[in-house]
């Protein structure tokens, strides 16, 4: 049993072949997804709903992309929240900030990221939070709204440094290893996730991103998140059947309770 903790398998990248990739998602044993594409566009939000009414193993998040922050600078915490009905809705996000490609939107991406945690703060649904080359101020910004008022989230697709994961655990954060973990070069990533408590662990593929080792080069889909749990129980010096139950209790310890 695994569980797809993010994907983006409603994105248009998916559009021809959906139904096939999930059926070879469940046919290699993955038992549920969580695609955080959703957005806060009230249209795509129904059509999402619907996908998830046939699709009863499929969750969906609510937020917004530091790289969309600029598309929507007027977001504010009460709207997130009143676009989070639904039992098919267990997250906020992806949220976070990306300094790597859009480091003259700080400012912005701030903005919109206090409101989508706001929004957690409310509503009680975790982040799915998105850092890259921001360590410093992600560190900063949920240190100073986690003492106000708590929240749960993950760092997804992890692949940050050790102070940042560090952080995380000391709140209460859950992290996600994604496909890099089996990429050659990424051992400094793979002495992080070796010291990350058992109980705090996530797999994902972020789909169609990333796809892992054998399929590197490759369109990513639901199904290949096996191999990241092959990866991650080597680093952990445990079985893969172990690690899929493991990472399977914490998704619904975080998301489905």
């Amino acid at each position: 049993m695994f569980i797809d903790s993010h994907c983006h398998i409603l994105s248009e990248e998916f559009e021809i072949d959906r139904e096939d990739c999930l059926k070879r998602a469940f046919d290699s044993g993955v038992t549920m997804i969580l695609d955080a594409s959703g957005g806060v566009n009230y249209d795509k939000l129904m059509e999402t709903a619907e996908f998830c009414r046939t699709h009863q193993n499929v969750y969906v998040s609510v937020g917004v992309h530091p790289d969309d922050a600029e598309k929507f600078p007027d977001i504010t915490a009460d709207k997130i929240v009143k676009m989070c009905n639904g039992s098919h809705i267990v997250g906020i996000g992806e949220c976070g900030l990306d300094y790597y490609y859009n480091s003259d939107t700080r400012y912005i991406q701030l903005k919109v990221f206090l409101e989508q945690i706001y929004a957690a703060q409310k509503t009680k649904l975790p982040l799915i939070i998105h850092s890259r080359e921001a360590d410093d101020d992600m560190i900063k910004i949920l240190a100073q709204e986690y003492e106000k008022a708590k929240f749960s989230g993950v760092l997804h697709c992890f692949s940050s440094t050790r102070k940042l994961a560090e952080f995380a655990l000391e709140i209460g954060f859950y992290i996600s290893a994604s496909g890099i973990i089996t990429f050659n070069k990424s051992d400094d990533l793979r002495n992080i996730f070796a010291d990350i408590p058992l109980d705090k662990l996530l797999i994902e593929t972020d789909a169609p991103y990333l796809a892992p080792t054998p399929f590197r080069g490759k369109r990513n889909e639901p199904a290949f998140v096996v191999k990241t749990a092959e990866k991650l129980a080597e680093i952990k010096g445990l079985s893969t059947k172990q690690i899929a139950q493991i990472t399977s209790n914490n998704f619904q310890k975080l998301f489905i309770k």
